[in-house]
């Protein structure tokens, strides 16, 4: 069986780029290239746009430079992957992030991260959304085989596309095994050379309106304003590039005037990122809509107590391991805030709960999942 795999969004920079699906896209590759067989059955082939990615097992076919530009990547999946296709001798191709090529008899599955252009259609550009929309959807209707990363995506397929529930199957994302507790001396000596402060709630994610970091700072604000001494001992760490409409975000911050309490270290580096989440004192996540939500997991992995909306994806991944509230209650956020700061064990338990947790998730089971979908597909 040679299967062929759409990652044109997977990227290597240390930028908004290299995060998101792009995880997915890198992480399922290096999995599915240890599943390779010495005989080479099955066959991976990958179409991809990083020219320094590197996935053992997997044939990896580097396109040009232009691809990175969205109108040419588009183009070139719909006109000419179908070609590459063919000539490969290929008998299936996997859309990694929501399309598959159109023009194509090759049996197709698409992966599907989340619907948030449907469901929250006000927080997307215009283009942006239309376009999400009618590709997302034909190739849906496309695809031989549907795999959503949550039940919270398969639910939405059914609900807005009216995708049958027996061609979906549910594939959570996986973690990387760099996402663990870390060593209290390399913690501190991390914090100093950052500059951090010695206590901070960490948020990490694209600066954009879904992330609904609005109600995260209001709710911060007024905890400050409470009088609550343990208010002004933690300040809040905003991690993330900017998105569309982020100005918002800054304008709220200077209006309530939390200049030195609220940062913006700006995009997070992987190679950083897992002591980002151990410095943190928690993490808080409250997001108005997730397809799966990967930052919430890996901050359990390395052990830091998570507070989130209760969301369904995300009460879908974190189980009974985190505090959640729902997304809009900004006197929720400020009490679930006020409550993590003052509770050492609540922390503590948290953690413990959240490792534990963790450990649920792997790429490894993910590969193997998705192997079995190809397997079933081919053998119809």
């Amino acid at each position: 069986m040679h299967v062929a795999l759409n990652a044109q969004l997977l990227s290597t920079q240390s930028s908004y780029r290299g995060a998101g699906v792009s995880h997915y896209c890198r992480h399922l590759l290096q999995a599915l290239g240890q599943l390779a067989t010495a005989d080479g059955s099955p066959r991976f082939t990958a179409f991809v746009n990083a020219a320094d990615f590197v996935a053992p097992g997997v044939e990896l076919a580097v396109g040009p430079g232009l691809l990175a530009r969205p109108p040419v990547r588009i183009a070139w999946e719909q006109l000419l992957l179908p070609r590459e296709l063919r000539r490969r001798q290929v008998d299936l191709v996997h859309g990694l992030v929501n399309v598959l090529p159109l023009a194509t008899s090759t049996p197709g599955v698409v992966t599907v991260h989340d619907l948030s252009f449907l469901r929250l259609p006000r927080k997307f550009p215009r283009a942006k959304r239309l376009y999400l929309t009618r590709l997302c959807q034909a190739s849906v209707d496309r695809a031989r085989h549907v795999i959503a990363v949550s039940r919270q995506t398969a639910e939405d397929l059914m609900r807005f596309f009216g995708t049958a529930a027996a061609r979906i199957t549910v594939i959570h994302n996986g973690v990387d095994r760099v996402f663990s507790p870390g060593n209290p001396a390399d913690i501190e000596a991390f914090r100093a050379g950052c500059g951090l402060p010695s206590r901070y709630f960490l948020y990490v994610g694209t600066l954009e309106p879904r992330k609904n970091l609005p109600t995260l700072i209001r709710a911060f604000a007024r905890w400050r304003a409470s009088g609550d001494p343990e208010a002004h001992q933690v300040k809040l760490v905003l991690a993330g590039a900017q998105g569309w409409f982020y100005a918002e975000i800054f304008r709220l911050v200077s209006e309530l005037g939390l200049q030195d309490r609220v940062l913006f270290p700006g995009f997070v580096p992987d190679a950083e990122l897992p002591l980002w989440y151990q410095a943190a004192e928690a993490f808080v996540y409250p997001s108005l809509f997730e397809g799966f939500g990967l930052p919430v997991l890996e901050a359990m992995a390395c052990g830091t107590p998570v507070l989130c909306s209760r969301i369904g994806s995300l009460t879908e991944i974190v189980g009974e391991a985190a505090l959640t509230v729902p997304p809009t209650a900004e006197d929720g956020w400020m009490a679930a805030m006020a409550l993590l700061a003052r509770q050492p064990q609540l922390r503590q338990e948290l953690s413990r709960r959240g490792l534990a947790q963790a450990q649920k998730f792997s790429w490894e089971a993910t590969a193997l999942a998705t192997l079995e979908v190809y397997q079933a597909v081919h053998g119809r």
